[in-house]
């Protein structure tokens, strides 16, 4: 695979990375395994891609007094790394490269992810530029740093050299890191120390070794296994190493390298081409994730939904049960229009009702407009914010039992309740409604041929009359209430009726509660949109988690 091939497929990898990490998610898992991709593309694959001729990183990696120092030693020919009985004895990153090699190093970037102070340097340098190499702590270590950095290793070197032990090569720890380098598709060297000098015993512990690397392997077959065996004793008291003409298949390979920038990038080039390759079960596993929270997603917001909905409906039955306003207002309204006189003319007729409308108002009351309009704007924000914060507390009460969402809530302690901005986008909207009605009369009265009578009652009187026909049934109401709301709803429409005839009314006043249910409506979906913000909408995560398949099946061989 060419460098314009990695390019384009880690560009693709990058831009699906970085829209899975922008989704809000309450899985602690599936973010980290986000993050672990967004990092390994940006923390080492652009990078190198970016410098594809920067100097080879090789990672000394292994368990415990498995003689990761003694090889680097061996090296470089000189005690650059402590290396001892006190375990773990690397409890830092020890860099060995040469002075431009090192500075080259630090200013790409590619050791962004290890903080600075856990990177040591050697008082000696390397006397070659082109390879560098580390001595990572011991991946068994009791120190869970020490363990997380041997892990942020392996994903930015270029070539691992993995050192194990005769009595140590079956640990488990270890060969659950070695498992991951295949994974990652890391071109790797096993170097086999201290084997026993017995040749049957050492011949059964490479037979067997052998066996278990064939049990790792990756499904990348591009990079295959060196094994280079070392026998117990061979090693070098002057530089705290192991001899150098057993590690002289490793020393060779690192001249060679070191001379040879074809060579080099040649193995930067294959170890890019298996860190992506090696992102497929890490990009199935995220797509995994994607799916689950779609799925996860879906139930929370049906859940909103439902409950919103159900809310929403007993807050229009609620408005439709009566003319909800207080019996002080009532009466107001009936004394101006002039109840008990316009009773009497009703059971004339409306022939004769419309007749003597203009002076069936007694006159001498002003209007109790403003009084009715402020009572059926406050009564109807109160009940609406009822409902509304009744709709929040049961969806937050339902998510809460779910573990992800719960998470959610915790963050958003105000979902619990109806909005701060909802009860003055009701009163707006309220206002805005009453306003719309005031204009529906007027539109009615030129149609309708009722000026004169619009003009004598005042278009305001007649747009309350219209609000008031708006709650017409005297459900839910109980005692006097009862006679004076059904009294108030049946004179309010004989009004109506006289002044624009059946059908006008009928239209003014559905208008008008078909107006006022949009109005809840739109303001609860918005209410609902506060819980459906905090999860990603499920047609999107179900699209991105195709486009990461489809990006691994893409991938290049």
């Amino acid at each position: 695979m060419d460098s314009a091939e990695l390019i384009e497929q880690c560009d693709r990898f990058a831009a699906l990375a970085d829209r899975r990490l922008a989704l809000p998610t309450a899985n602690p898992a599936a973010e980290s395994r986000a993050r672990q991709l967004h990092d390994h593309l940006n923390g080492f694959v652009r990078p190198r891609l970016a410098d594809i001729d920067a100097p080879l990183l090789v990672l000394l990696l292994g368990p415990t007094g498995a003689g990761k120092s003694s090889l680097l030693n061996t090296i470089a020919g000189a005690e650059v790394s402590k290396a001892g009985v006190l375990r773990p004895t690397t409890t830092d990153a020890v860099l060995y490269a040469s002075k431009s090699d090192t500075d080259r190093i630090f200013a790409s970037g590619r050791l962004a992810a290890v903080a600075k102070e856990r990177v040591r340097l050697p008082a000696a340098h390397a006397s070659a530029d082109g390879v560098a190499v580390i001595d990572a702590p011991d991946i068994d270590s009791v120190e869970r740093d020490n363990r997380e950095l041997a892990d942020v290793l392996v994903e930015i070197c270029d070539l691992c050299v993995f050192v194990t032990t005769a009595t140590r090569y079956a640990d488990l720890v270890p060969w659950e890191v070695l498992r991951r380098v295949r994974e990652r598709g890391l071109p790797l060297v096993v170097v086999l120390n201290r084997l026993p000098t017995d040749e049957q015993d050492r011949a059964a512990v490479l037979a067997d070794a052998r066996r278990l690397l064939g049990e790792t392997e990756a499904p990348n077959p591009l990079q295959p296994v060196e094994l280079i065996a070392i026998d117990e004793g061979d090693v070098d008291p002057r530089v705290s190493g192991l001899a150098r003409e057993k590690a002289r298949p490793l020393l060779e390979r690192m001249a060679r390298l070191a001379a040879q920038a074809d060579e080099r990038r040649a193995v930067a080039t294959r170890a890019l081409a298996g860190a992506l390759k090696g992102l497929a079960p890490l990009a199935h596993s995220i797509a995994d994730d994607l799916e689950h929270e779609a799925i996860e997603g879906d139930a929370l917001r049906r859940i909103a939904a439902t409950t919103y909905a159900e809310e929403l409906a007993a807050l229009a039955r609620a408005m439709q049960g009566g003319l909800i306003l207080r019996e002080e207002v009532l009466r107001r309204w009936n004394d101006f229009v002039g109840a008990d006189q316009v009773a009497r003319f009703i059971s004339s007729g409306i022939g004769r009702l419309r007749a003597i409308l203009i002076t069936a108002f007694r006159r001498t009351a002003a209007a109790p407009v403003t009084v009715v309009e402020a009572e059926m704007t406050s009564t109807l924000e109160a009940l609406a914010l009822r409902h509304a914060t009744e709709a929040a507390r049961r969806t937050a009460m339902v998510w809460s039992e779910r573990s992800q969402a719960a998470a959610l809530l915790a963050r958003n302690p105000n979902l619990w309740s109806a909005s701060e901005g909802f009860g003055p986008a009701i009163r707006e909207g309220l206002g805005a409604w009453m306003r719309a009605i005031v204009e529906d009369v007027r539109s009615h009265a030129g149609r309708k041929r009722a000026v004169a009578q619009i003009a004598a009652l005042g278009v305001n009187v007649v747009a309350v009359a219209v609000m008031l026909g708006v709650f017409a049934y005297t459900a839910g109401l109980t005692g006097a209430e009862v006679g004076i709301a059904a009294g108030t709803a049946y004179l309010n429409q004989k009004l109506l009726e006289a002044i624009f005839g059946e059908g006008a009314m009928a239209e003014l006043i559905a208008k008008a509660r078909a107006g006022l249910l949009a109005l809840v409506t739109s303001l609860f979906e918005k209410e609902r949109a506060r819980f459906d913000a905090l999860v990603p909408a499920p047609g999107s995560m179900r699209e991105l988690a195709a486009e990461l398949r489809a990006a691994v099946e893409g991938m290049a061989p």
